[in-house]
């Protein structure tokens, strides 16, 4: 395959990523992989997925937001994670759609993994002449998803009152931007990015009847549904949803990579979107 190192440009700091073609043969189509929460586009699906994408004939653009990572610096300011914001992560992923258009991808397929799959909904049904979409583990975002995951044992746990109160009076005396600790996964936030992640996320099953392409939606039977609502979801899309729940599967598909790469790609396959 040939690979090339991308830089996207934003209001801010620019988009890294890396761009692959198929080393011969006709690009069959496109697509956009949206990396996870705190993740990255060398890492997780976004990198065990281009690959068998790229053998059946697809561009692909895998790419870091803004909030890439938990933490990271530019300069000797920090960015990353801790500090990303929801319409940041919107606006990241249709500046990544734009470069791939201006490349000669005005419609890609979309796939993204939990947090990225979450904002692949609302990316896709603003975006009708998406051909298809894929959600690996996608959260369903909302008002209540602090709780849930907080719940779970991630995030704040069991101290999402006292957490969300310190976080006001930080943005209250000029700390908005200041790191505090988390209990559980991120571990460490802004007070700004802890209230806006409480309250400002897309809720994927308000977008989903505008949807109207195929999509498959795989979780793991080690995922909670509540928080990983594949079926909900296939409920109210406006397209048609194939629900796959994986055995002995976790949120990441620890050792079954593969198994879940290459069953995208026949998924494609069999929709159309692939050469055999």
């Amino acid at each position: 395959m040939r690979l090339e190192l991308v830089s996207i440009k934003t209001p801010t700091h620019p988009l890294d990523g890396l761009y692959y073609e198929p080393a011969s043969g006709p690009i069959i189509g496109s697509v956009l992989l949206f990396h996870g929460n705190c993740k990255n586009f060398y890492s997780g699906p976004s990198r065990f997925v281009a690959g068998p994408l790229v053998e059946a004939g697809f561009a692909v653009l895998a790419f870091n937001r803004r909030g890439h990572d938990v933490l990271h610096t530019h300069g000797r300011g920090s960015s990353g994670g801790a500090h990303q914001l929801a319409a940041e992560m919107i606006e990241d992923n249709a500046l990544a759609a734009d470069w791939m258009k201006a490349r000669g991808h005005a419609a890609p397929v979309v796939v993204g993994h939990s947090n990225g799959g979450m904002l692949a909904v609302p990316h896709v049904a603003a975006r009708p002449d998406t051909p298809a979409m894929v959600l690996l583990s996608a959260h369903r975002g909302g008002p209540n998803l602090v709780s849930l995951i907080s719940g779970n044992g991630l995030f704040a746990r069991d101290r999402v009152a006292e957490i969300t109160e310190t976080a006001k009076a930080m943005v209250a005396e000029g700390r908005a931007d200041e790191l505090m600790l988390l209990p559980g996964w991120w571990h460490v936030i802004t007070a700004r990015t802890f209230l806006d992640f409480s309250t400002q996320l897309p809720d994927m099953m308000d977008h989903a009847p505008q949807v109207r392409c195929p999509t498959l939606f795989i979780r793991g039977d080690k995922e909670r549904v509540d928080i990983y609502p594949a079926e909900e979801f296939a409920a109210r899309s406006g397209g048609p949803t194939d629900v796959e729940i994986r055995s002995d599967c976790d949120h990441f598909y620890t050792g079954q990579e593969r198994e879940v790469a290459d069953r995208v790609v026949s998924w494609l396959k069999d929709r159309g979107f692939a050469r055999g």
